[in-house]
């Protein structure tokens, strides 16, 4: 019943069922019911005339309709009426649909619902909602009043949110009778554990709700169904990969790695980074494919991390690849891993767009030989031509710039098994972004930064401010210290990078001026320059030979020199808060002070000042994460669209966060007791996994 064709309801029809389809994808009976409202009118309650106030939200009034007068003529004409309680009266307002206002009835008891305003200096409600207070309406309760989204096309259709609300009540009115048919999604001893409603009636709740607790009820019932066959589904895959799916047996710590260890390494690791290699050691000996997310703040030290993993492929007689979303950050990781291999016989190699003709062959037979320990590459290394003889361990780096697509193609790298998958990312997750579009992942956290890394100082600076700026430039260049200057890169289109060169060549300008040649030399690196060219520039800036690089966001990842200590972030409320904390980690490894300073025009939206405020009061990349996951909603964070998951009806992963770790919590419990839910209590939750059973890409790893 609940898959018939919406055209089959009463008040539908073929037209109004096109409607439908086109612009809310509404197509059964069953996506009608899951089309909820946004929010209610609280008809449950009556407020007298002399409390209102001309900054009061939508208020319902009960009383006398008093007198009906018209005002103006033509175009300008207007209807008003007196209304009155036994507290006052106000003024009732309408410029539209007047031939209608005439048939209402003076000295009738009447229900009022609008926005109070004021009006030629008198509290007034412009076009009401007025409603003949019958006596069937004295002795039913009013409600709290569904309000839906629509569209301007559906409203040429008489769907608008009354509209339909009436075609949702006439659903109900037909599946009433056979509600007991409705297939229940959740065992009945699970709806009695959590005191939640039975699935019609969480439906009705949802839909015409007769109070605020019958609505809470039906709320928490289907948020809570929302995120359990999520968590059911995601905690499924990732068991089926763990014992599914066999991977490459590592057993070996050899003479790579222990060369390294003892010999290379010139610090301490962290007892964080000691834990995430234990960890990571651990998935490389079961057999089973390690499917692992890393995260770890900018300069918490995954790099290396990464690279002592890469050895325990090596030292196990496999090859290893690793893979960056840019060719500048590419270049970066080679650098710093041909550093770190010095003294250990490894064949070291990068593969990335530009490396073409005899040099690409050369590489590609070297690799197809064997010959190759160490590929590091941009998304060059999943075109079909690059064959590796064994490969047995990917890094993919910023994870979240790669789509799905092109990730899955660096695992069917190997004919049998496929290669082990550990995935970085510098932006922390919050933990319940974590439980949905990584949810299937192993994670490891570096929550520990080195020694002697101290806190970047954030300051956010207006432009009547600029000359401090540049008193502050000029004071670290003093110390023989360098310093960035980064511009928003807004979107791309066909004039790609046009008003950002813009931008950047006339802060160039004023740079000149400011911080004349001989004294200063400045490089400038931008989108439109060719990749030689960019080299070339990042090149002078990490030897020293320039103390200001001054470039669009193509240094926010992969940009690594010690001593620059100063990073200025021009029209920063251009940037999102996860990308501020990227670039501000740019500095400051050197392990001196640092200083971030963000630069912004007088003119701040509520968001804007929000995420200065957030840049300057912590350093802290979860916090931060935390702070952007609110602000902008999981939907909208880098990775999670691809996903393709978090397109909840109802549920809100960062309202609702503590009912996401409590369906979490039960899926987990009911798999361990129940993996395949063969028991017959467990029956309702494996006929609705199977009756809604499509293709799900979960996590970013598919």
């Amino acid at each position: 019943m609940l898959n018939t064709s919406i055209e089959y309801l009463k008040g539908v029809g073929t037209a109004r069922a096109d409607a439908l389809k086109k612009e809310l994808g509404i197509f059964t009976y069953f996506q009608l019911l899951q089309h909820y409202p946004f929010r209610y009118v609280d008809k449950t309650r009556f407020h007298k005339i002399k409390d209102i106030i001309n900054d009061s939200e939508y208020v319902q009034i009960k009383g006398i309709l008093r007198r009906i007068n018209s005002i103006g003529a033509g175009r300008k004409r207007r209807m008003t009426a007196i209304f009155r309680d036994d507290s006052g009266s106000i003024e009732l307002t309408w410029f539209k649909g007047l031939s209608w206002v005439q048939n209402l009835q003076v000295g009738k008891e009447y229900i009022v619902y609008g926005k109070p305003s004021i009006y030629n200096k008198k509290l007034s409600i412009v076009h009401p909602e007025i409603t003949l207070l019958t006596e069937e309406k004295k002795v039913n309760a009013s409600t709290l009043e569904p309000v839906y989204h629509s569209t301007e096309k559906l409203k040429t259709r008489r769907l608008d949110s009354k509209g339909l609300a009436l075609i949702i009540k006439n659903l109900f009115v037909k599946i009433h009778p056979q509600r007991n048919l409705i297939p229940e999604s959740m065992p009945k001893y699970l709806l009695e554990r959590l005191r939640l409603p039975e699935r019609y009636h969480a439906w009705m709740g949802i839909h015409f709700p007769r109070n605020k607790v019958q609505y809470n009820m039906a709320q928490n019932r289907i948020k809570f169904e929302e995120f359990f066959f999520l968590q059911l589904r995601i905690l499924q895959s990732k068991q089926q990969k763990r014992t599914g799916i066999r991977g490459f047996v590592f057993n070996t710590i050899g003479e790579n790695f222990n060369e390294f260890y003892n010999n290379n390494l010139a610090f301490e690791l962290t007892n964080a980074q000691k834990r995430v290699i234990k960890e990571i050691r651990y998935d490389l000996s079961t057999g089973h494919q390690m499917n692992r997310l890393l995260q770890g703040d900018v300069g918490s030290g995954k790099t290396i991390v990464a690279f002592m993993c890469l050895l325990i492929a090596l030292d196990n007689g496999y090859q290893t690849a690793l893979m960056a979303p840019t060719e500048i950050l590419a270049q970066q990781h080679f650098n710093s891993i041909l550093e770190m291999a010095k003294g250990l016989d490894l064949k070291i190699e990068i593969l990335t767009g530009t490396i073409k003709g005899k040099k690409r062959k050369a590489l590609l037979e070297s690799l197809e030989t064997g010959e190759i320990d160490i590929l590091i590459g941009t998304h060059a290394l999943i075109e079909d031509p690059v064959i590796f003889k064994n490969l047995g361990l990917v890094v993919v780096d910023e994870q979240h710039r790669f789509g799905v697509v092109q990730r899955s193609k660096m695992w069917r790298k190997n004919v049998t098994n496929p290669p082990h998958i550990l995935v970085m990312t510098a932006t922390p997750i919050p933990r319940t972004l974590a439980m949905t579009a990584y949810g299937d992942l192993d994670v490891s956290i570096i929550d520990e930064m080195p020694p002697g890394r101290k806190p970047i100082t954030t300051y956010h600076k207006f432009e009547s401010q600029r000359l401090w700026t540049f008193g502050q430039m000029k004071r670290e260049i003093a110390k023989g210290h360098q310093v960035y200057i980064v511009y928003p890169l807004i979107e791309e289109s066909e004039y790609e990078g046009l008003s950002e060169v813009k931008d950047l060549m006339e802060g160039y300008e004023v740079m000149l001026r400011e911080f004349p040649r001989p004294d200063y030399q400045i490089s400038i690196v931008h989108g439109r320059q060719k990749p030689a060219d960019k080299k070339i520039e990042m090149d002078r800036f990490a030897r020293g030979e320039t103390q200001i690089l001054m470039a669009t966001t193509v240094i926010e990842v992969g940009v690594n020199v010690p001593n620059a200590s100063m990073m200025i972030i021009e029209n920063a409320e251009r940037f999102g808060l996860a990308q501020l904390h990227q670039l501000r980690g740019r500095v400051g490894r050197g392990g001196g002070d640092a200083f971030c300073i963000l630069m912004t025009g007088f003119k701040l939206s509520a968001d804007g000042r929000f995420r200065m405020e957030t840049m300057v009061q912590t350093t802290d990349g979860f916090k931060i994460s935390e702070a952007d996951l609110k602000l902008r909603g999981p939907g909208n964070i880098e990775g999670t669209q691809q996903s393709g998951i978090l397109n909840f009806k109802l549920a809100n992963i960062v309202q609702d966060a503590e009912i996401l770790r409590s369906a979490r919590n039960i899926a987990k419990e009911i798999l361990a007791n129940d993996p395949k839910l063969e028991k017959p209590e467990n029956s309702p939750i494996l006929n609705h996994l199977k009756s809604t059973q499509k293709t799900h890409g979960f996590g970013l790893i598919s």
